[in-house]
């Protein structure tokens, strides 16, 4: 199997790609080598059913490669384009097996630096305020893994009919078993079309299946304007790397069906500039010029175990986006869930305590009772209302004093009581 490594031409050691210089840098005597980004060589190629066809996945499991440094036979999987010898550390490219597949038409080189990585994941684990307080602690510098992930990328000039029904609301009186009269929202519908044109470009599907698709998901997305180089097998020296397990065909199917969801949305927005209301809206979209590229994506991968369960992390090699399974604490959980039921029971005792309260009839007015309680007989205020008062003990110095009045009128007030009932008012 053909191989590449990079020794350096000062001393011999083996050079690796380094994050912040973006070349490949001798970690024993520093001498970079630039690595020539020649973006024209980053190809956008013809898709057809023909294409698809012949881009197949390689079914075999494993192969074997021999190191050229200690001479050793190592098994590689299938999938893995990049890797090191575990007997004297030696960094390989495995260019035959890019070969056996198709080779990469670009690259998006790491911008996160391993050495960043641990205080981004620590950053991150502080944030999960639900996590164990011991997590933090679990992080292994030595486990963090940066591996370049293939991808498929697929631009497409669309041109789409789409049929739907509008709607406008209007308000509409209607006349009640009773006689009278309340209005109601009706919506009008209509038949409507359109056409909506859009250039698709550098719609991103996974060519992996090793990593679930919701953390993938989750630490995107990518600049692939700004920093997609020409690919250069050196960017993968000190890095694993993958070859595609998605086919090109799996993949167009996938980013037709991303591309068709946002058609969907699209022609409802369109239906919605003339119209109150959309439904049943069906597209009919024409791909023309549809075009593919085979790409690889940096990712920081760790994972730990937690009380025999294994969590796993990805970071984003370009931005440094993290997305992640953690723990959840039980008792954190149990603190929350103590939290809300207290505040529940509050709620329902103060409420409970508001419906007891009831007024007394004027029989009992006028009576002073040992707890403080007094009870004001009927008075005419001077707007000529009759009144009738309930005096509850708050504190030390204060009563709640509830009225009610004929006409329906209801207080609350608070008032010192202590002089008055000395003075004998109530």
């Amino acid at each position: 199997m053909a191989d590449n490594v990079y020794y350096c031409s000062n001393c011999g050691g083996i050079m690796e790609f380094n994050v912040k210089s973006q070349t490949l840098k001798c970690p024993n005597c520093d001498t970079e080598v630039k690595i020539v980004d020649d973006r024209r060589n980053i190809i956008e190629h013809n898709f057809n059913e023909r294409v698809a066809r012949s881009v197949l996945v390689n079914e075999k499991h494993s192969s074997t490669m021999q190191c050229n440094g200690c001479g050793a036979r190592v098994e590689v999987s299938a999938d893995c384009t990049a890797t090191e010898c575990p007997y004297c550390g030696s960094k390989y490219v495995l260019a035959q097996k890019q070969e056996d597949a198709i080779i990469p038409d670009g690259v998006l080189p790491f911008k996160i630096d391993k050495n960043d990585v641990k205080q981004r994941f620590n950053t991150w684990v502080s944030k999960r305020w639900l996590a164990p307080g011991k997590l933090k602690n679990l992080y292994e510098r030595d486990k963090i893994q940066g591996v370049y992930l293939p991808y498929w990328t697929f631009d497409a000039d669309i041109v789409c009919d789409y049929s739907a029904e509008g709607g406008k609301r209007r308000r509409e009186k209607v006349r009640k078993s009773d006689g009278s009269v309340t209005e109601k929202t009706v919506v009008d519908w209509y038949h409507t079309h359109g056409r909506i044109k859009h250039f698709f470009d550098d719609v991103l599907v996974k060519g992996s299946k090793n990593l679930k698709p919701s953390l993938l998901k989750g630490v995107e997305p990518y600049d692939l304007k700004k920093d997609l180089a020409s690919y250069s097998p050196q960017y993968l020296s000190g890095y694993s790397a993958e070859c595609y397990s998605v086919s090109l065909n799996d993949a167009h199917k996938e980013a037709c069906q991303t591309i068709e969801k946002e058609l969907h949305s699209m022609a409802r927005n369109d239906v919605l500039k003339r119209y109150d209301e959309a439904r049943n809206i069906r597209i009919a979209p024409d791909y023309r010029n549809e075009t593919y590229k085979h790409i690889l994506i940096p990712i920081y991968s760790t994972a730990y175990s937690y009380r025999d369960k294994k969590y796993t992390v990805l970071i984003n090699g370009q931005t440094g986006k993290i997305k992640g399974d953690y723990p959840k604490s039980p008792v954190k959980i149990g603190i929350i869930v103590a939290v809300i039921v207290t505040i529940l029971i509050m709620i329902f005792a103060s409420s409970a305590k508001a419906d007891e309260t009831e007024y007394i009839p004027s029989s009992e007015a006028g009576v002073v009772y040992d707890t403080g309680y007094a009870y004001d007989e009927y008075v005419y205020d001077e707007y000529g209302y009759d009144e009738n008062y309930l005096l509850e003990e708050k504190n030390d110095n204060s009563v709640a004093l509830w009225g009610s009045r004929s006409d329906g009128y209801k207080e609350n007030n608070t008032i010192d009581y202590q002089e008055e009932l000395k003075d004998g008012t109530f």
